[in-house]
């Protein structure tokens, strides 16, 4: 990439950064955490892991809260550098890669960063296919010794910036935003391949339970926003009883 071109780019990336950071002060966080003391946006987390995030979703733990506490794994493409600037507007350390073939010199950097940081892993970037988990983020957990987190995210009402294989979802101002952590899965040194694949297919599975919770979630609170139109209006009314609170919100800081 020419230097012109990297400096405007650079630019853009500072000006999305500043943009997102005003909007997520209007939005609400409410976390769910299935394990204490191991969810990216619980205060009590203290321990280091490896934090499992949709490529289409990577906006919302990225600009939820303060970010200089983590790593990211970012693909050496053009649209790479862009992301990799918005990151390092943040406080993020980025490392250049991809995750379907993490290279040696890769490996290394994403060794040391884990001696003090969490690493924040997009398992299917950079090109896809979309909300499918590649061997990459397994192979690391079992090189590193962290264990891997599954997260979700989701919102009650947001944008979503089509792109060539999977859309940017960004949250409406003062929409409320849903967060969750799964269980930690701990992924064992030396596996072969097929062995390795079983982890893969654990957290898979454990991302598609969590992210099927989180819209489920933002769906309850559509429809209690709606019914509180009918009560109002009189078209929904009668969906109200349906509407359960389940928890209230966390006034939390992820940790990225």
């Amino acid at each position: 990439m020419r230097i012109r071109a990297r400096l405007l780019t650079s630019l853009a990336a500072g000006l999305f950064a500043a943009a997102l950071r005003l909007l997520f002060r209007t939005v609400r966080l409410s976390l769910r955490e299935k394990t204490p003391g191991t969810s990216p946006f619980g205060k009590a987390t203290q321990e280091r892991f490896i934090y499992c995030v949709w490529h289409d979703s990577m906006v919302i733990p990225t600009f939820a809260g303060k970010a200089d506490s983590a790593a990211a794994l970012t693909s050496r493409h053009a649209d790479g550098f862009f992301v990799a600037e918005v990151l390092r507007k943040v406080g993020m350390t980025t490392i250049r890669g991809s995750t379907n073939h993490i290279g040696p010199g890769a490996m290394r950097e994403l060794m040391r960063a884990t001696e003090n940081k969490d690493l924040a892993i997009t398992p299917d970037g950079p090109r896809g296919p979309r909300r499918q988990v590649t061997t990459g983020i397994a192979f690391l957990a079992s090189r590193t010794g962290r264990a891997v987190v599954p997260t979700a995210c989701s919102c009650v009402r947001c944008w979503k910036i089509r792109g060539s294989w999977t859309d940017l979802v960004i949250p409406k101002p003062f929409t409320k935003v849903f967060l969750m952590g799964g269980e930690p899965i701990h992924v064992p040194p030396d596996l072969d391949s097929s062995q390795l694949q079983e982890y893969v297919d654990r957290i898979q599975l454990e991302m598609d339970r969590l992210n099927e919770a989180a819209e489920l979630l933002a769906d309850t609170a559509r429809l209690g926003t709606r019914a509180k139109l009918g009560e109002n209006g009189g078209s929904d009314a009668n969906t109200a009883g349906s509407i359960v609170i389940m928890e209230k919100d966390h006034g939390t800081t992820p940790r990225y």
